[in-house]
């Protein structure tokens, strides 16, 4: 089985929410199957994103099945959700390009991706927005995805940590999100990760 459709098997045995139909409608429509999950960081290929948000369900599942507290606190629906979702902000948001690099003295045309965004509305707050638009989240699914970039995030960075600490403390979840995609982008994805930028 192919990535995609390995996305779209999870996709359909778990979110049966009204408008899920339409969502997966959506995202068949767009690049989100083809994108990169980054420009160089990393899956900075074709199918990358598809591939990370099939990567990030799993550990999320993982890490909830794993604690006795959380086992049967969140419905197999909203873990997909999450997981599979939490990045559809990356949809129309890398573009193929060429770039010239020397190795070992000899100029070569390398592929690329660069980022070319087309609705700048921030990272998890517009995943937010984008499956809003078609189905309803509960807070805490809200919540998840808006911060799932952790201390990562931008507006973290600018020393906002008021906000997703206040966010941690409503629920698990959101910090597990964070974990998950911790450990898919540098477990999971380990060979595909690039330091030297960070």
């Amino acid at each position: 089985m192919g990535v995609k459709e390995e996305f779209i098997k999870i996709y359909r045995e778990n979110i049966k929410r009204e408008g899920s139909d339409k969502m997966l409608e959506y995202l068949q429509s767009t690049d989100f199957f083809t994108a990169p999950a980054s420009s160089k960081f990393h899956n900075a290929y074709e199918g990358g994103l598809c591939n990370h948000s099939i990567n990030v369900y799993y550990r999320l599942k993982n890490l909830i099945s794993n604690e006795d507290s959380l086992y049967n606190k969140y419905s197999d629906e909203t873990i997909a959700i999450i997981g599979l979702l939490h990045d559809v902000c990356k949809i129309n948001f890398y573009k193929k390009d060429y770039r010239k690099v020397n190795e070992g003295g000899v100029w070569l045309t390398k592929s690329v991706y660069k980022i070319d965004e087309v609705l700048p509305y921030g990272h998890g707050e517009k995943s937010v927005y984008i499956i809003s638009k078609f189905m309803k989240l509960s807070d805490i699914e809200a919540l998840a995805i808006n911060w799932h970039m952790g201390p990562y995030d931008n507006r973290v960075k600018a020393q906002n940590t008021t906000t997703i600490e206040a966010a941690y403390k409503i629920d698990d979840i959101v910090l597990l999100t964070y974990i998950a995609d911790s450990l898919a982008t540098y477990i999971d994805e380990k060979e595909d990760v690039r330091y030297d930028n960070f």
